[in-house]
């Protein structure tokens, strides 16, 4: 998938470092204007290239968008989609540079897709604040406040909220579903 000099393709472990740039630069430019700098850096903190690579290796997707900064190719963006505790989550995260240009509603199709490839009926997520207008925006609805527990152990504010999962349209036959 390519949107105006955008690629977009599931993600391998060989880009996991770029995914992490990728995921601090979102926190640090798109998460600090709502958050405290001391959330800020412990969002940030312990998102190294290999929990990236360990949550492939259990089993979460990774979509990433790929494109041009400042002449550099670089990650700017992904979206994921997992199973945890038996509820499917997702999550996107876009560079603060690239935000509102449709790259995160892009990759969040993608992981909505896989999802549904997967029988998922439901996505659930905890947005943080930052997301919470882009989530809505592409159909979750509102839950609850919450808080999400961060790899330091410190939590921040989210909002919990969830998106049903239309099923494709069977295919001709009428056998399987079209993904």
């Amino acid at each position: 998938m390519a949107l105006a000099g955008v690629t977009i393709r599931r993600a391998t472990e060989e880009d996991a470092a770029a995914i992490a740039l990728a995921h601090i630069d979102s926190i640090r430019s798109l998460g600090a204007r709502f958050y405290p700098p001391d959330v800020v850096e412990a969002w940030s903190e312990g998102l190294t290239a290999s929990l990236y690579r360990d949550a492939m290796r259990g089993g979460e997707a990774f979509f990433i968008a790929i494109g041009q900064l400042e002449g550099q190719w670089v990650v700017l963006g992904f979206a994921t989609h997992r199973v945890d505790d038996a509820q499917d989550g997702a999550s996107v995260y876009v560079r603060g540079r690239v935000a509102r240009q449709g790259i995160g509603t892009a990759l969040l199709r993608l992981a909505e897709e896989h999802a549904r490839a997967h029988n998922a009926t439901s996505l659930q997520i905890q947005a943080s604040l930052a997301g919470v207008e882009f989530y809505k925006a592409n159909g979750f609805e509102e839950l609850e406040p919450g808080a999400a527990v961060l790899m330091s152990g410190k939590s921040m504010p989210c909002v919990l909220m969830r998106k049903q999962l239309s099923r494709p349209a069977p295919s001709l036959s009428g056998t399987r579903w079209e993904t």
